[in-house]
């Protein structure tokens, strides 16, 4: 018969944290809390409140321990493959949650802008370097897919208006929305962020394509070039 009291004393705790967890589902649960439970799962036999606690002071929150690149969590100590894993999983599946329930309303995308821009969001205010993305849409203005066309530096991304038509044309979209991120937070378009758009929206017309929108992403904000500029009449 196993003596109980020789287990370890984390043991105990991660049973009534899972209990906790099943009741609520989370909701009640802090930051901590809940990334010290998915550490339990990839480190089996360690009391992992520490470095719990360790990853949410040193990345802000849940989210951002989900959204560091593989770089930054092995650089903290006590975080292996395993680890890293498990919260790349997370980040996974809440992005592919996310889309596929775009996917599944039969509403214009236009009608979830939030919902969109909250996956946006999590797909890509987190990265250090700007990244331009072509959400691609229907007659109906449903979702047909994604694609990242470009990666750029810090504070830059180039991407050219032929390489977008080409795109679109081979998606056999009726419309676009280009969506890019500003690491810095500031979501202001800058005087090549306008110009690009405006080039994009002509040449998107004279293919029949519409561009919906261009939004700009950061992790607190986003700018919408729908609601400053009349794209169809530039």
């Amino acid at each position: 018969m196993e003596d109980i009291s020789a287990r370890p004393d984390y043991l105990g705790h991660r049973q009534r944290i899972r209990r906790r967890f099943l009741l609520g589902e989370g909701k009640d649960m802090a930051d901590y809390e809940l990334l010290e439970l998915a550490l339990t799962m990839a480190i089996p036999r360690r009391d992992v409140k520490p470095l719990a606690k360790t990853l949410i002071k040193k990345f802000g929150s849940f989210a951002g321990v989900v959204n560091a690149s593989q770089n930054e969590l092995a650089a903290v100590e006590g975080v292996k493959e395993n680890t890293i894993t498990m919260l790349k999983l997370i980040k996974a599946a809440a992005l592919r949650t996310s889309w596929q329930n775009l996917n599944a309303d039969d509403a214009p995308v236009i009608n979830s802008f939030d919902s969109l821009v909250d996956y946006c969001r999590s797909a890509m205010a987190y990265g250090d370097i700007e990244e331009f993305r072509i959400i691609y849409l229907n007659t109906k203005l449903r979702l047909i897919g994604e694609e990242t066309m470009q990666k750029g530096t810090i504070n830059s991304v180039s991407i050219h208006p032929r390489e977008v038509i080409k795109s679109a044309m081979e998606q056999k979209a009726a419309a676009i929305i280009m969506v890019h991120n500003h690491p810095s937070g500031d979501t202001t378009p800058s005087k090549a962020d306008i110009e690009m758009t405006k080039a994009v929206a002509r040449a998107c017309r004279l293919v029949n394509i519409t561009l919906l929108d261009h939004l700009i992403i950061s992790r607190s904000s986003c700018y919408s070039f729908a609601e400053h500029i009349d794209l169809k009449n530039l």
